[in-house]
């Protein structure tokens, strides 16, 4: 019976937390940088060691050192959320070889939008994103997931041939914004994007937060499947904010 009813308290526990925490994710990140921080590390991480669930985040993963929550922007947007303290792109930890690749993992939390959507995606539609210290609103690294564009899509599936794998500028603006490209390929991302950033962009490693990078998933001639990762550096003197998620489409509609 002890244990049914540990069972039962944070079962209502847990639906008193998404109720209470509701108005905060929608309200409070507009005014507090560390709402997300916040949400993860006083509530999620605690219920999934106490009670076993991770609410009010979908997941939560003490070993890998990630959790995913909802974000209110969107029908299939998530957010990947690192359980320990990281700042940003900007953050050295990021570059730790003892960090997790957070990319890896987003990638693989991507089923969470076909869920949503309650289909299966190609995977040239699906994308991650982090923005530039100068295009965030929140102090706690966050990748985006969620669907691409579809012009960033169909500009991709274009030019997919021409990019290489080493960096060199996409042959067109996307959304507007000129990036850099490089292929890697894979079904599944062994490479760490922080780290192809790092090593291979000249100067990147030390002005990593002025940077923003996009994963797009894209399927090559021959339907060899890989990734397209951009790469821009913000300019906030013009109007470049590293904003990189601005190539993702939070309404998803290459999903409808």
């Amino acid at each position: 019976m002890r244990i049914g009813l540990d069972w039962l308290r944070g079962v209502i526990a847990a639906l008193a937390v998404i109720g209470a925490l509701l108005p905060i994710v929608f309200l409070g990140a507009a005014t507090d940088p560390d709402i997300l921080w916040k949400i993860v590390h006083n509530r999620c991480v605690p219920d999934q060691t106490r009670f076993g669930h991770p609410a009010p985040c979908a997941v939560v993963d003490l070993a890998a050192g990630y959790a995913i929550l909802k974000d209110i922007v969107g029908e299939t947007q998530y957010l990947l959320i690192p359980t320990a303290r990281i700042t940003g792109i900007e953050s050295p930890a990021v570059l730790a070889p003892s960090t997790p690749n957070y990319f890896a993992q987003a990638w693989n939390q991507t089923g969470l939008v076909n869920a949503r959507l309650g289909k299966t995606l190609p995977r040239d539609d699906l994308s991650l994103a982090i923005n530039a210290i100068t295009g965030r609103t929140q102090d706690q690294l966050h990748i985006h997931i969620d669907c691409i564009r579809a012009d960033v899509r169909d500009a991709l599936a274009l030019h997919a041939a021409s990019v290489a794998r080493a960096w060199a500028p996409f042959p067109e603006p996307l959304a507007g914004t000129a990036y850099r490209a490089i292929r890697i390929d894979g079904t599944t991302l062994s490479a760490n994007p922080f780290l192809l950033l790092a090593d291979g962009e000249p100067g990147a490693r030390s002005a990593m937060g002025l940077h923003t990078l996009v994963l797009a998933g894209e399927t090559f001639a021959g339907g060899v499947p890989g990734f397209i990762l951009l790469d821009n550096h913000a300019d906030p003197a013009v109007g470049d904010m590293g904003n990189g998620e601005a190539l993702q489409d939070h309404d998803c509609q290459v999903g409808h």
